[in-house]
């Protein structure tokens, strides 16, 4: 049972507004909305208010890389789109959630949305982690970043370029990253009803204390990306699906 009296003693304090977008094509639908949805609701659960957002019913455009949001109106993008509406959401929010699947190596509408951050980004650059960084604008409440991503392939590995990605925008802002919650092989959630279970009840319980404690035990995100299928199995199952597809057409 999680402890909402807990919650609301120290919720004030640690954790108030939360924003998600939620990056893929198939929205609630995919796999990962299916380890997005409890984690949001153990925010909830603590009382956080929590708003989520699709990038695929937004309408983002690409940067045009003019920097205009930098040194001709800095803070301010001139493109009237979807992101007009967010970009207030964003600086009220002290968490990011950015649920992002694997593609190759992300979806496009996440990238654009990904781009278009840097109207919250000041150019006050310093050496950061061995590289030049910058900040977040002074009216911008983000202290951190969560990555949520879902993909098809076996291996941790295979999340490699997204985990970068969300690390280098907590890091190139000065903002904490706080942590990902990685389902490899999703496709076998489906199959497996007991440990699915035990990885949406960790989903669950790490947004909770994400939003009580401010950070997430490593011991639940390893319980989320835990195996559902032997590797050499699961390889053998997805080349057999596919050949006796190639033989039907």
């Amino acid at each position: 049972m999680l402890n909402t009296n807990y919650a609301q003693l120290f919720l004030r304090d640690i954790l108030l507004k939360v924003l998600a977008i939620n990056g893929s094509a198939r929205m609630q639908n995919g796999y990962t909305a299916m380890i997005l949805t409890p984690f949001l609701e153990g925010m909830k659960q603590a009382e956080a208010q929590v708003e989520l957002f699709y990038s695929k019913q937004l309408n983002v455009s690409p940067c045009t890389g003019e920097f205009q949001c930098w040194y001709k109106k800095p803070g301010q993008c001139y493109i009237p789109d979807s992101m007009q509406l967010v970009y207030p959401k964003l600086r009220e929010a002290d968490t990011l959630v950015l649920a992002i699947p694997v593609y190759i190596p992300l979806p496009g509408e996440m990238q654009n949305f990904i781009n278009r951050l840097c109207p919250l980004i000041e150019p006050i650059l310093s050496k950061r982690n061995g590289r030049t960084r910058a900040r977040l604008h002074g009216n911008v409440n983000i202290r951190r970043i969560v990555l949520v991503s879902a993909c098809g392939w076996w291996e941790k590995g295979n999340f490699s370029t997204v985990l970068r990605t969300v690390k280098e925008i907590a890091r190139d802002t000065n903002t904490n990253f706080a942590g990902a919650l990685l389902r490899p092989h999703a496709g076998y959630l489906d199959k497996n009803k007991e440990t699915t279970k035990e990885i949406l009840g960790a989903a669950r319980k790490a947004g909770f204390l994400l939003a009580t404690e401010g950070k997430i035990p490593n011991y639940l995100l390893e319980t989320i990306a835990q195996p559902l299928i032997a590797e050499e199995v699961f390889r053998q199952g997805e080349n057999e699906q596919y050949r006796n597809l190639k033989r039907e057409k």
